[in-house]
This record gives C-alpha cells, structure tokens and sequence, in this order.
C-alpha cells in the first residue's frame, strides 16, 4: 500500500474533484438551454461563462500546485493531462452555448438534447470518479462507461449531420447549427480523453 499523507499530494485529487464538479454545473446549464426563450438563453450563457472561468481558475490552481510541489500522487505528464482534458469539456461547453447566443439560433436541431444527455452523464460519472483517484479503487467501470458514452455521441452526431443535410435547413442555418454540434461533439471527445488518462494513471499506479 502507498505511504501517502503529505498536504501537497492530497490537495491534488481535491482540486480534481473540485474541477469535475464544475463541469457537472456546466453540464446542468447546458439541460436548462433546451427549454430556455432568447431571454433566458442569454442569462443562462452567463451564468455559463462564469462557470467556465471558474474551471479555468481550477485548472490554474492545478497547475501552480504542481509547478510547486516536490512530491506529486502521480506523474507530472499525468496530472497536467488530466488538468487540461476536464478544462476542454468546461471550454467546449462554454462555446456551444455562447454559439447558440451569437447566432440567435431560434430552434435546436431534433438529436441535440441527446448528445446533452450523454453530457450530463458523463459529466455525473466524471464527477463521481475523480475522488478514487485517491485509492485507485471502482474505476474501470468508469472508463468503460464514458468511453461507451462517446461512442453513443458519435453515433447522435452522425445522426445530426445527416439530418442538418436533408435539405430542410438553408445553408447559413446549417453552417451555424453544424458548428454547434460539432463543438457538443468536441465535449463528448474530450470526456473520453479524461477517462484515458484515468485508465492511464490507473495503469502505472497498479
């Protein structure tokens, strides 16, 4: 068993778990989009923009705590990994919504809300994993799990893509909805990017 109970190293899987909830509000926030008017569209981008400064302030704490501590739980490559890939989901979240603003998008696309969903799950098993990085233990479930998860959002994807080409939409209106999903599409990536360096972390700490 690791001898580990030095501050420096347990503030880690803290910030971790800090950053991960974050990105569960951002996950919320993105539900409350799909039955939000112009209005509320608008209140719900900001509230959206703050979060994403909050992970990005998350994210930096991560960082000077490792630029700074002789002593990491794991290695350094890992940790910054880590850090960057749950800092893309909150960015990647960020800028599906503020598109939807920018373009004053009057209607999502029938499949969007799925590729939401699939978010918001992974967000929730995002969240519920990181506090095991302490003791390593019920994490391959979850790397299954949200790579599972992706695979589903590339299908949704797909699904859009063709539905956006069906010649229902005029071409402006698909160039700005296609840039939507493929940005939600991005999230669902870089989900899977976060549950690869787990399962990497994971690995070498066997």
């Amino acid at each position: 068993m690791r001898f580990r109970l030095t501050p420096r190293e347990t503030s880690f899987y803290d910030m971790f778990a800090a950053s991960a909830d974050n990105i569960v509000t951002g996950s919320k926030l993105l539900m409350e989009l799909l039955g939000a008017d112009t209005a509320g569209r608008a209140e719900i981008s900001e509230r959206m923009r703050a979060a994403e400064h909050a992970g990005d302030d998350a994210t930096h704490a991560i960082f000077h705590q490792l630029n700074s501590s002789f002593i990491t739980p794991f290695d350094r490559e890992d940790i910054y990994s880590l850090a960057s890939s749950l800092d893309d989901i909150m960015d990647f979240m960020e800028e599906a919504v503020d598109l939807v603003v920018l373009y004053n998008v009057e209607e999502l696309p029938r499949g969007v809300e799925q590729q939401i969903e699939v978010l918001a799950r992974a967000a929730e098993l995002t969240a519920e994993a990181m506090p095991n990085l302490r003791t390593m233990d019920n994490l391959t479930e979850y790397w299954i799990e949200v790579n599972r998860l992706e695979n589903q959002a590339d299908q949704i994807h797909r699904k859009l893509l063709a539905h956006l080409f069906n010649g229902k939409y005029d071409a402006i209106e698909v160039l700005k909805l296609k840039q939507i999903v493929d940005v939600l599409e991005e999230a669902a990536d870089a989900f899977e990017h976060v549950a690869n360096t787990v399962e990497t972390i994971a690995v070498k700490e066997s």
